[in-house]
């Protein structure tokens, strides 16, 4: 099932403060995953249907990133060595309402080192911020496949209500000879974490992209809806029960009686 199409014409420009507004009337997201992945152009690709190509890294990414085994095996940790990417916002049309859509470009850094708290801090800034969540690999990196889960991690850390949407993305779908992610360990890992999973090109199809990107939001408007109705239910006050009246015949019947006497 697709989308309503998006609204004409797009707003493509970096925003130093995101302003707050009504409930339902934005929409936060956040694209992460390792550098290369293609974050950027597909971020590039929702809002302006065009592909930007060979992309230059946002200034983060040039310090690198991927997954890593943590000391004594510890498993795969987070290490973030760069600052955070831009943000991007453009006004949509989602289920009839128009909607401010903002969407950060964090860059490649996929790893975060308890000495590195300032950056640490903007990580957890940003998956704080957002609403719903792009985790993107590429299908011709497996690396950038391993990263997926310590990302997952994090966000559920700071978000741990399992209703905040989280999409995992294989991109780069049509670079096929390349291939070092099959879709069903794409598959399998996002069924593991409980997330939707696709395989798109970016380069090759827009509409896979938009259409990633405007679930996205639409996962995101329901979670909106959903806890503005349960703030007015939790605003409204509870009426008095009915006096029982049995009871208040008894009493009175006491009442009338301690008179008599």
């Amino acid at each position: 099932m697709r989308l309503p199409s998006m609204s004409q014409p797009f707003l493509l420009a970096p925003i130093a403060e995101c302003a707050p507004g009504p409930p339902g009337a934005q929409v936060r997201l956040a694209v992460l995953g390792a550098r290369g992945v293609g974050k950027s152009a597909m971020i590039v690709r929702f809002l302006t249907k065009r592909f930007i190509g060979d992309y230059e890294p946002n200034t983060g990414e040039a310090a690198g990133g991927g997954a890593r085994r943590g000391p004594r095996g510890h498993g795969w940790y987070l290490t973030a060595l760069c600052s955070p990417g831009n943000l991007y916002s453009r006004l949509v049309h989602l289920e009839g309402d128009r909607v401010a859509v903002q969407i950060q470009d964090t860059p490649g850094c996929v790893q975060v080192q308890e000495d590195c708290v300032e950056v640490l801090d903007s990580l957890s800034r940003c998956v704080k911020w957002a609403e719903g969540f792009l985790l993107v690999y590429s299908i011709t990196d497996y690396s950038s496949y391993q990263s997926v889960r310590p990302f997952y991690q994090h966000i559920r850390k700071v978000h741990p209500d399992a209703r905040t949407p989280i999409i995992i993305v294989g991109n780069k779908a049509d670079l096929l000879h390349a291939r070092q992610v099959q879709a069903k360990e794409g598959l399998q890992l996002a069924n593991e974490l409980g997330s939707l999973f696709l395989e798109i090109s970016t380069s090759d199809d827009s509409r896979g992209v938009c259409d990633v990107f405007q679930y996205l939001c639409k996962e995101v408007s329901k979670l909106q809806h959903a806890g503005s109705v349960d703030r007015r239910r939790s605003s409204i006050i509870p009426r008095p029960k009915s006096p029982n009246m049995q009871d208040l015949k008894r009493r009175f019947k006491q009442a009338l009686s301690s008179k008599v006497k």
